[in-house]
């Protein structure tokens, strides 16, 4: 996928003007919140699960080298094989050198989205095999040719008649107006493709060092169908993903469901460990695994080590004001809201992203529902230390901020600026509200912003001390 984030305000002017947008956009975060809330008020030991949920993968990441191997050698003895890729480009060829080798045609997709962080689908369709994604919300964007706007939920910025009509221009038929109608169809038109696939490439949630397991969890069944039909599966998934033991397993998917669409668990939890062994009745013949670094090595070894706990829920984009007014598109690449505000620029660099680390109003709405306790706000801030001192910032930021530092850190050069300000906006003011601001247009072209009362606030703290 080709990573647009220098576009975001652009994107964002565009986003906020379409109608169908802001009403998909409404319907889902109304939904995503509110079911949210309601289980974690429903689970006592809720917030006991985030801490012990943030402490545990705090100390898998303390030892990761060790759990990989780990892994790599239950995988192994199951049958199966490790790959390991460095970057997105060694990732894509070691999964073409698997397709290739059995001479793959199809290639039947579950939903991953560290297959969408390498760019698969694009190199798979180059060299002339038929990618078909199972997963409902991706299947809807593949025929819409534009990638997910949301890590969970892939178009949930389709409305129910976009989806009509895509399902009509790419199968015919009556046009299906009701959601089990739309569904069944897109049911019927994907099981010929599990049928004929040759190589099933699903995504990996968690991957249990202990038995060498691999573990998606879905809503629809559609990644069962894709590993264990086709001849060879293949799983593609970060280093981070990697856990302990099965009890390790059981503590986040407390926490998954809950936490990404309001569930007390998934619909479908799938355990696959190693290619089909004698006497059983289904599986595939080979059995891969693809562990993608591209860029998670420089995070484990830096000041965003923190942001290798997420466990891709989604919750921090679904309560995001920003995400929430934009959708995911907006924002350039894979990953969108809050977390790929700091995954973007860490591993496309700060120069192709530097608008997405600003586009946040550190409400600390996101570090609050984040289950795993992701500090995201403090990430997003240092991202912005770093462009200040990396230069990336506009100049006259720059020099804006080093004239705001020299003033706020000498009291009394602050409080005679602070003294004439007040004053001067106060005058300025019109009915109660500033329509325009010095220096701050992009802020009253589309607001006003209301007076301010004509003394600062240690004026007044002063004077109602004085009073009582």
């Amino acid at each position: 996928m080709e990573i647009r984030s220098k576009e975001f305000k652009e994107r964002a002017v565009f986003a906020i003007h379409d109608a169908s947008l802001q009403q998909a956009l409404g319907k889902a975060r109304g939904g995503f919140v509110g079911k949210r809330a309601q289980q974690a008020a429903e689970l006592p030991e809720f917030e006991a699960l985030r801490e012990e949920a943030k402490n545990r993968k705090n100390a898998i990441l303390g030892h990761l080298d060790h759990w990989l191997e780990r892994y790599e050698a239950a995988v192994t003895a199951a049958g199966g094989q490790v790959h390991w890729a460095r970057d997105a480009a060694e990732a894509r060829e070691i999964i073409l050198g698997i397709c290739k080798r059995v001479g793959a045609r199809t290639v039947t997709k579950g939903k991953s989205m560290v297959s969408e962080e390498i760019g698969l689908n694009e190199a798979l369709i180059e060299h002339g095999m038929e990618v078909v994604e199972t997963d409902l919300g991706e299947y809807i964007i593949q025929l819409a040719h534009e990638p997910p706007s949301h890590i969970i939920a892939p178009a949930v910025h389709k409305t129910k008649d976009q989806v009509s009509d895509l399902f009509v221009a790419a199968h015919g038929g009556p046009r299906k107006t009701e959601v089990a109608d739309l569904v069944n169809e897109a049911r019927q038109v994907l099981r010929d493709k599990y049928f004929r696939s040759d190589v099933g490439i699903t995504g990996g949630n968690y991957l249990v060092a202990e038995t060498g397991s691999s573990v998606i969890v879905t809503n629809e069944g559609n990644g069962d169908l894709t590993q264990t039909l086709a001849k060879v599966h293949i799983v593609t998934s970060g280093i981070e993903r990697v856990v302990p033991t099965l009890d390790d397993v059981t503590l986040f998917l407390r926490l998954l469901a809950r936490s990404a669409t309001g569930q007390e668990t998934e619909t479908y939890t799938t355990f696959s460990t190693g290619p089909r062994r004698a006497g059983d009745p289904d599986g595939p013949e080979e059995y891969h695994v693809v562990l993608v670094d591209n860029g998670r090595s420089k995070m484990l070894g830096g000041r965003f080590r923190e942001m290798l706990r997420c466990i891709r829920c989604g919750a921090c984009m679904n309560h995001c004001p920003v995400y929430g007014s934009v959708g995911g598109h907006a924002y350039g690449w894979v990953y969108p809201g809050p977390m790929g505000s700091v995954l973007t620029p860490l591993i496309k660099g700060l120069d192709n992203a530097y608008d997405l680390p600003n586009a946040c109003t550190l409400n600390g709405r996101c570090a609050s529902v984040c289950p795993v306790k992701i500090p995201l706000p403090d990430l997003l801030r240092e991202l912005r230390h770093l462009q200040h001192r990396q230069e990336l910032s506009p100049a006259i930021q720059r020099h804006a901020l080093t004239a705001w530092r020299f003033v706020a850190t000498r009291p009394k050069l602050y409080r005679a600026g602070e003294w004439i300000a007040v004053r001067l906006l106060k005058a300025l003011a019109r009915n109660g509200s500033l329509r325009k601001f010095p220096f701050a247009e992009g802020w009253t072209a589309a607001r006003d912003l209301p007076a301010p009362a004509g003394k600062s606030f240690i004026e007044q703290w002063k004077s109602r001390r004085g009073q009582s």
